[in-house]
C-alpha cells in the first residue's frame, strides 16, 4: 500500500510540475490564436473597402525621368 501512496504522489508531483513548465507556452499560444483570429478579421473586413484594382501603380515616364535627374544632382554637388 505505501509503494501506490509514493507512486501516486510523485506521479501527481511530475504532472504539477509539467503544468507548471506548460502553463506559460499554452497561455501564450492561447493568445497568439486570439490575435491571429482578429487579424483574419480585420482583413476580412477591411477587403470591400479596397479599391476595385489590384493592380499596383507604376509612376509615369516622366516622375521616372525626373527622379532620377534629381538623383544625379544629389550625387554630383
Amino acid at each position: 500500500m505505501e509503494t501506490f501512496v509514493n507512486t501516486t504522489v510523485a506521479l501527481l508531483t511530475v504532472l504539477a510540475l509539467f503544468l507548471v513548465l506548460a502553463l506559460p507556452s499554452l497561455i501564450g499560444l492561447r493568445h497568439e490564436w486570439r490575435v491571429d483570429r482578429e487579424l483574419r478579421a480585420a482583413r476580412e473586413s477591411a477587403r470591400p473597402a479596397q479599391k476595385s484594382s489590384s493592380k499596383p501603380t507604376e509612376p509615369s515616364t516622366a516622375t521616372w525621368y525626373a527622379e532620377g535627374r534629381r538623383s544625379k544632382k544629389l550625387v554630383s554637388s
